[in-house]
């Protein structure tokens, strides 16, 4: 199944100029672009799946999907699958429908405001939806002892980048943290969207400023220390471009990895070369160094090789 590929650029572009426009105070609704509905479910994909529902700490209520490992595949992990600014669960299908075949058990989340959650989304409030599917995690039984993931793809990445910096204990239960085509900086792709369109372009420094950076990831990404991190970012992605998510990479402290790719933005498990990737890095995070060239088998460690 192959995920949809979010309109960051096009739709922050238009909302930029709206915003120009009318100086909204309410800055941060420039992030979101929710969806409400549920086009389909994971049944589509012959995948089994439950609903489940979580109550933030101000009362809003959540709706998401539990997608156990498949029937008869021993359990390896359970991943937190946190998606994109753009449309609801069923267009992000694609990043991780593909895990419970692999034994990797998954929570998909939509934000407030997205797909059949409740409210509207925002900065600040939109981490208590993410605090909300942490706690969901250390109550669910069949998390319970199982190594923890989270896999962040652009928008969600950076929402979990900020938030686990402020919250190290919640950091210190996750094995590893996966990052797909996530921005540095959000003013700073603002710009480079801005910057693609003769309406735009000579705006592009002024309207950028209406985009809040002060959540970015690159302001919190020095902070998380642990657990080991791999970044993913195509060197084709139009949307946030590839200097920005190099420049989150270099900001990291290690354990890190850069795994370049190719195909456009959060389009990168559509290719089984990069979900076997991510799967050698769940495998042992420690030691993972990722791939020496694209489209090369992963450079993992041969068991049978002389050490």
């Amino acid at each position: 199944m192959k995920p949809t590929t979010p309109t960051f650029s096009k739709r922050l572009r238009g909302l930029l100029v709206a915003g120009a426009l009318l100086l909204s105070a309410g800055c941060s609704s420039l992030l979101f672009y929710p969806e409400p509905g549920q086009p389909f479910t994971p049944e589509r994909a012959s995948i089994a799946w439950r609903d489940v529902s979580l109550t933030t700490a101000d009362g809003v209520k959540l709706h998401g999907w539990w997608l156990p490992a498949k029937q008869g595949v021993a359990v390896k992990g359970t991943v937190l699958h946190l998606h994109g600014n753009g449309g609801n669960l069923a267009g992000h299908l694609g990043g991780s429908y593909w895990l419970p075949e692999q034994g990797y058990q998954v929570l998909m989340l939509d934000y407030r405001g997205y797909g059949l959650s409740q409210g509207t989304p925002s900065l600040p409030a939109v981490y208590q939806d993410l605090a909300a599917a942490f706690d969901w995690l250390d109550q669910a039984p069949e998390v319970r002892g199982t190594p923890r993931f989270l896999l962040g793809q652009s928008l969600g990445g950076a929402l979990a980048i900020h938030y686990l910096a402020q919250h190290p204990e919640q950091r210190r239960r996750f094995t590893a943290l996966i990052f797909d085509g996530v921005p540095a900086s959000y003013r700073d792709v603002g710009r480079y969207a801005l910057g693609t369109s003769w309406l735009t372009w000579p705006l592009q420094v002024p309207l950028a400023w209406l985009v809040p950076d002060g959540d970015s990831a690159i302001r919190s990404i020095e902070r998380l220390d642990s657990p080991p991190k791999l970044f993913f970012h195509s060197i084709d992605d139009n949307l946030v471009p590839l200097d920005n998510g190099i420049r989150l990479y270099q900001h990291a402290p290690p354990p890190r990895v850069l795994q370049l790719t190719r195909g456009g933005h959060v389009q990168t498990f559509a290719d089984p070369n990069w979900r076997q990737v991510m799967l050698r890095f769940m495998d042992d995070p420690t030691h993972f160094n990722g791939l020496r060239r694209l489209a090369e088998v992963p450079n993992y460690p041969d068991e049978k090789a002389p050490q």
